[in-house]
C-alpha cells in the first residue's frame, strides 16, 4: 500500500485518509512494516471544532518517526472521518480492526462517539486510548483501555468534585444545575447532583434540555426563580455561548457565587473570542492553561509548533484543550511499545499497568481500569478579560486555575464580583 501526504484540509472531504509517513521512511532508514495506530475523528460535522485533534497525533507521529520509530518501525497513521456521528463510528472501527490492522487503536472525541467503542475493543481484545471521553470504562471495565484525559476513579460522579469543593467553600446552600439531553452531559449532571446530595448542597432546581436548543431564556429565568447560590452547567459550545449571552440579557440573581462547571466550549479560542469579557467570573473545567504551575516538560514547545499548523489548517489557534493530550496518548503507546519491547496488546498493556509515563501533560499513571491514579480536572476562572483579543489569553492571570490544590495558581472571586472588575 502506499502512503501519500495528504493536506489536513482535505480529510474533511473524504471519507478516510491515511497520514502521511515523512520523507526519512520513504528514503528506508527504518526496516520493518509500520505500526499502524488508527481511529476516527470528526473532520466534518457538528463537532468538527475538535479536528485539531489530528495535529496532536501527527506531531507525536513526525517526532516517534524522527527519532527512530518504535522498535525500529515507522509509525503510521490511519484517520476516518466520523462526521459527527455515533452511527457511523463501529463501522468504521470494524475496518481498522479487520481491513487496516492496526496495531493500537485511539477512540473517537467525546463520550457520545466512544460509547459503543468501548464493548467492541474489549470483545476484540484490542488496545486502545480513550481521548476525553467521561467515564468511558467504568461499566465495562475492559482491562486494555487507558485514558488520555485526567478524570480519575468514578469520573461519572468525581470528575468535576473541584466545582463542589470550591461550592462548599463558598458556603453554597443552595445548587441549580441545567444540561444537554446528551451522554457527557447527562453523566456529568447527574453525578453533580450525586455529589450535592452526599454534601448537603440542596438542588433547587434541575432541567435538561434537547440538543438543539436555541433559547434559553425561560431556563435561565426558572434559575433566576429558584434563587440558587450557585449553577452547575453542563453544555455544549453553542449552548454554553447562548447561556452565557443570556445571563448579560437577563441576569441569574445578585447572590450568584458560582457558576459554570461543566461546560464545553469555553475551552475553545473561538469562543473566547467571540464572547471576551462576558467570560469573566465563569468557573469551568480545562485540561490545560498557560498558567505557572502546569509547565510540564515538552508543553510549550508542542504549542508553539501547534500554533502554524493550525493558522494554516484554520483550526483553533490556541489548542490548549485536545492537542496536548492526543500528543500524550501516542506517548503512552510509545512508552508501551518500548517498556514491554512488544507490539502485543497484553504484554503493552500490562506494562502500562505497572508503570508510569513522562508526557507533554504531565506524569500519568493508570489503575486497573485504565483511569488516571491522580485526577487533574482543573476548575478555571476567567479574570480580568479585557475585550476580546487572543492573544490575552496565551499569558497567565486571564484562565487563573483555581483547584486543585497541587495546581492553583489565584484565588477564587465570588462570580458577581469577578463580572464587575
Amino acid at each position: 500500500m502506499k502512503i501519500t501526504r495528504r493536506d489536513f484540509s482535505k480529510l474533511g472531504l473524504t471519507a478516510s485518509a491515511a497520514l502521511a509517513v515523512p520523507a526519512i521512511w520513504r528514503e528506508g532508514r527504518a526496516q520493518g512494516k509500520p505500526i499502524r495506530v488508527g481511529c476516527s475523528a470528526s473532520l466534518t460535522g457538528a463537532l468538527s471544532a475538535t479536528r485539531n485533534m489530528v495535529i496532536g497525533y501527527e506531531l507525536w507521529r513526525d517526532d516517534v518517526n524522527a527519532a527512530g520509530g518504535l522498535l525500529g518501525r515507522p509509525v503510521e497513521l490511519v484517520v476516518y472521518d466520523d462526521q459527527s456521528t455515533p452511527s457511523n463510528v463501529p463501522a468504521i472501527y470494524s475496518k481498522l480492526v479487520d481491513v487496516d490492522k492496526v496495531d493500537f487503536l485511539f477512540s473517537p472525541y467525546g463520550a457520545n462517539l466512544t460509547a459503543t467503542i468501548v464493548p467492541f475493543a474489549k470483545q476484540r481484545d484490542r488496545f486502545i486510548m480513550g481521548i476525553l471521553t467521561l467515564a468511558a470504562n467504568d461499566k465495562v471495565r475492559h482491562d486494555k483501555f487507558f485514558h488520555a484525559a485526567p478524570w480519575g476513579a468514578d469520573g461519572a460522579t468525581k470528575w468535576a468534585s473541584g466545582f463542589f469543593d470550591l461550592a462548599k467553600a463558598q458556603d453554597v446552600k443552595k445548587i441549580a444545575i441545567v444540561a444537554a439531553d446528551t451522554e457527557f452531559s447527562k453523566t456529568a449532571a447527574q453525578g453533580g447532583r450525586t455529589v450535592c446530595e452526599e454534601s448537603g448542597i440542596h438542588v433547587v432546581d434541575f432541567q435538561m434540555y434537547p440538543p438543539g436548543n436555541k433559547d434559553f431564556s425561560g431556563i435561565l429565568r426558572n434559575i433566576r426563580a429558584a434563587g440558587p447560590d450557585a449553577v452547575f452547567a453542563c453544555t455544549y459550545p453553542g449552548d454554553s455561548t447562548a447561556i452565557i449571552r443570556g445571563i448579560q440579557e437577563i441576569g441569574l440573581g445578585d447572590q450568584i457565587k458560582l457558576f459554570g462547571g461543566g461546560m464545553v466550549g469555553p475551552q475553545y479560542a473561538s469562543l473566547m473570542e467571540a464572547l471576551g469579557s462576558a467570560l469573566n467570573g465563569v468557573v469551568n473545567f480545562h485540561l490545560y492553561v498557560p498558567e505557572p504551575t502546569l509547565i510540564f516538560k515538552g508543553i510549550e514547545s508542542l504549542l508553539a509548533r501547534y500554533e502554524p499548523i493550525a493558522k494554516q489548517k484554520q483550526v483553533d489557534p490556541l489548542g490548549f484543550y485536545i492537542p496536548p493530550f492526543t500528543y500524550a496518548a501516542g506517548q503512552v503507546i510509545a512508552a508501551a511499545v518500548a517498556g514491554s519491547g512488544s507490539v502485543d496488546q497484553a504484554e503493552a498493556s500490562k506494562w502500562l499497568h505497572a508503570n508510569p509515563v513522562e508526557t507533554v501533560v504531565g506524569k500519568i499513571a493508570f489503575d486497573e481500569i485504565g483511569n488516571w491514579t491522580q485526577r487533574r480536572v482543573l476548575m478555571v476562572q476567567f479574570q480580568g478579560v479585557d475585550g476580546s483579543g487572543l492573544d490575552q489569553f496565551r499569558k497567565p492571570g486571564k484562565q487563573v486555575v483555581v483547584s486543585p490544590a497541587d495546581y492553583k495558581s489565584g484565588e477564587l472571586i465570588p462570580f458577581m464580583n469577578a463580572r464587575k472588575t
